[in-house]
């Protein structure tokens, strides 16, 4: 039985203005309707922003460690529900049930994380040069954000954004991804049953074309954070730009993982399966290059092979699945042309490459792990994010080659490096220019006390997460206060005669 899901704007849940609606269904069985939520346009929109921003001054002035202890709340809430809420991500995403539960379990990790820096928010006092005067810095909310988010991570990446804003003080109005509504809708119910203020936190259902960009460009939206495509990124980035609004985009990837003669093989080929194939590929961390030392090229390739034929692919409530389904048609569809690109390019098909159209498999939107050797760095793919389950194997000549080829990417998101040479992990974390590097593990892994995001067309504006540099820094602003209690006018920098 499908589930009606409904906005929630100001407190109340409610239909879309125009009555419409859309579905969201199972990428493994597409008869599966997972839930029916509102297809709402510009009036939704309006509504949603504006209790947001009467919500806002009280939201403001509630002090930082009762905003956290709600957020504490809503942490214990998710951790209840971890298990029923993360069969609901793979049942609506497709990813296999371990990762579903993991999906829960970072946002779970942030509501925690997050909630602390409630009695964290600190500034800095420094001396003055004058007598009887005091110097402070602290944080301070901006306003009504906008939170966009994707499919792929229809917990996780929302808690990134919604946990970092309202501890920060601010109010939000968050679209989800259309094809991940359901698993988005039960995030924000649990974070009202902790004891949210009504208008703090709004959720708007529709697709990015008909709201998407509205919300973002509003005049009452302070500021947004989105989580996409590069190219809607860009166009997205421009727009607020002109309007003097502030973005933060975390977009694409093509990262790479370098195999060294002297790493560890057989752990450098799990890190290739999980990275490359994990959640079908359909991560902006996913591993979709390998840089393979010659030495040790056709002797990867052939074990990567062998490993990823193993993999068993079906729906990701299967405990003996490995790998889910594509999102959707048109993702499918995309996987499938640029395997075709490959071939045509001259890459060698190692193995996969074929859409599964038995009946088991017929209701749903998968693809085989597929495995490209022999690829070029000027190679289509290995330059296009395709985020699917497509790995292109590259060779290199020594790590200051492997580093050149990793480098080359208009990407810079996520890269790593097996090696067993301490100089050679040295160099690679110093030379490879991405936002995350990682040493003896895959691409994929990122922990949210640390910052979050990616150089060149992998991101723009601040970084996402815990940590310095992280989401506060999008969620605040500082001020500054400069106290006098001289009783007199003290001119700073002006020396009197």
């Amino acid at each position: 039985m499908a589930e009606e899901i409904k906005n929630l704007i100001g407190g109340r849940w409610q239909a879309a203005a125009e009555g419409k609606t859309l579905k969201s269904v199972n990428p493994a069985d597409t008869d599966d309707v997972v839930g029916v939520v509102p297809a709402s346009t510009g009036a939704d929109v309006d509504r949603a922003v504006d209790a947001a921003r009467k919500a806002f001054n009280a939201w403001r002035l509630t002090p930082p460690p009762k905003r956290g202890e709600i957020i504490f709340r809503a942490a214990e809430h998710l951790l209840k529900n971890k298990d029923s809420l993360g069969e609901l991500v793979t049942r609506e995403m497709g990813k296999i049930l371990k990762e579903g539960l993991g999906d829960v379990q970072e946002a779970i990790d942030m509501a925690y994380y997050m909630a602390g820096e409630g009695r964290r928010l600190s500034g800095e006092t420094v001396p003055s040069e004058l007598a009887d005067k005091d110097c402070k810095s602290f944080r301070v909310p901006i306003g009504v954000f906008a939170l966009i988010t994707p499919w792929n991570f229809p917990t996780a990446i929302p808690a990134w954004k919604i946990f970092p804003a309202l501890i920060s003080g601010n109010t939000v109005v968050f679209k989800p991804s259309s094809y991940t509504p359901v698993s988005a809708t039960r995030l924000v119910e649990l974070i009202v049953e902790a004891g949210i203020p009504a208008g703090v936190i709004n959720l708007v259902h529709g697709t990015g074309t008909e709201i998407g960009e509205y919300l973002a460009t509003h005049p009452a939206i302070d500021g947004v954070s989105f989580t996409g495509s590069s190219v809607v990124g860009e166009k997205l980035s421009k727009m607020c730009g002109t309007i003097d609004k502030e973005i933060s985009c975390e977009m694409g990837g093509k990262n790479a993982i370098i195999v060294m003669e002297d790493g560890n093989l057989e752990l450098a080929v799990e890190g290739a399966l999980w990275g490359g194939f994990g959640t079908t590929g359909q991560r902006c961390t996913a591993a979709s290059r390998v840089v393979v030392h010659e030495p040790v090229y056709d002797g990867f390739v052939k074990t990567f092979a062998a490993e990823a034929e193993k993999l068993t692919l079906g729906d990701g409530l299967n405990e003996k699945t490995d790998v889910g389904p594509l999102i959707n048609e048109a993702q499918l569809k995309k996987v499938l042309d640029y395997i075709e690109i490959g071939k045509k390019e001259g890459a060698r098909l190692v193995i996969g490459g074929k859409r599964l159209t038995a009946d088991k498999y017929k209701k749903g939107f998968f693809v085989e792990p597929t495995i490209f050797a022999d690829v070029t760095p000027d190679m289509r793919i290995a330059r296009e994010e395709i985020f699917g389950p497509v790995v292109s194997v590259l060779k290199a000549g020594d790590l200051k080659d492997a580093i050149e080829i990793v480098n080359s990417s208009e990407y810079g998101l996520s890269s790593a490096i097996y090696t067993q040479d301490v100089n050679s992990s040295a160099v690679a974390e110093r030379d490879l220019d991405t936002g995350i590097v990682y040493i003896n593990a895959p691409t994929i892994g990122a922990e949210i006390q640390l910052p979050f995001g990616g150089t060149k067309k992998s991101g723009l504006g601040h970084k996402e997460a815990g940590g310095r540099g992280g989401a506060l820094d999008m969620f605040t602003k500082w001020k500054v206060i400069y106290r006098d209690f001289s009783n007199m006018l003290q001119k700073a920098q002006i020396t009197e005669e």
